[in-house]
């Protein structure tokens, strides 16, 4: 896609959350070289005024919102902070484990709070955000996600979890929207050679990986697969399962089989 063409179907905002480093970074400086203005969302206020002058200095207008994702009014302060502008590409980057422990090693508050970063927050973005995009009849979603959702793993039990409803969200998110111009995307991750993955393995004492995704290609192929969704395992083609049960093709022609069947009877019964 041309930049003028995906600026005028994705602009002229994104929202970015988890953006102030690794791959919401990579994502902004993209989005920017594509000519759109961006709003930068993290907790933490540092990197994120770091990010917000490196984009100025490159020309790009932005905002930015210092918000915990796991706060329960998260979506409301995001929403406030982005105001009237016109957000055409919604990208919910956030959402790491960095709990490191057992389920029942740790207080419950704590995946509580992973939970409503992954789950809650994630949802109300898309409703707050997927409504205005509704109304004008364009825009997209990109639902970053984790190898993770695809089966209950030890230690990380709720993550994994969260992350199963992020994929089942964004494949009926892409089921509806599609009818309305919105491309949703569930970009399905490995290890990515982010600055939070490099901390939660030196914490464990684990090795860094030398294979390991980099930020920048994470981007570059994110947005280049989001009008090809509504699911991208990093690393493997379409007609791969892979990592997965069944490949993002058969998840694809499920969906559209059983849309036609229902409105198939639907038809019938009427």
């Amino acid at each position: 896609m041309a930049v003028s063409e995906f600026a005028a179907k994705y602009g002229p905002w994104a929202l970015i959350t988890g953006a102030s480093e690794g791959t919401g970074s990579a994502f902004a400086h993209r989005l920017v070289d594509a000519g759109l203005k961006v709003i930068l969302v993290a907790r933490r206020e540092g990197p994120l005024a770091a990010l917000a002058d490196e984009i100025r200095a490159r020309g790009g207008e932005c905002v930015t919102a210092s918000v915990d994702l796991s706060a329960p009014d998260a979506a409301e302060r995001i929403a406030a902070a982005a105001g009237d502008r016109e957000v055409g590409l919604l990208i919910t980057n956030a959402g790491a484990d960095a709990n490191g422990s057992m389920f029942l090693d740790k207080d419950l508050a704590a995946w509580e709070q992973l939970v409503t970063m992954n789950v809650n927050t994630t949802m109300r973005l898309a409703h707050r955000f997927g409504r205005a995009m509704r109304e004008r009849g364009r825009g997209g979603m990109i639902l970053v996600s984790s190898g993770a959702c695809y089966g209950g793993l030890s230690g990380i039990s709720a993550y994994c979890a969260s992350k199963a409803f992020v994929l089942a969200f964004a494949e009926g998110l892409w089921a509806e929207l599609r009818h309305h111009n919105i491309d949703v995307l569930t970009l399905v991750l490995g290890r990515t050679d982010t600055p939070a993955h490099r901390k939660i393995l030196e914490e464990s004492g684990q090795p860094v990986p030398t294979d390991m995704a980099t930020s920048e290609e994470v981007a570059e192929v994110g947005l280049r697969q989001l009008p090809h969704g509504p699911i991208w395992n990093w690393g493997q083609t379409n007609d791969v399962a892979g990592m997965a049960p069944n490949s993002p093709d058969d998840r694809r022609a499920k969906i559209l089989a059983i849309e036609a069947m229902s409105a198939a009877y639907a038809g019938k019964k009427a």
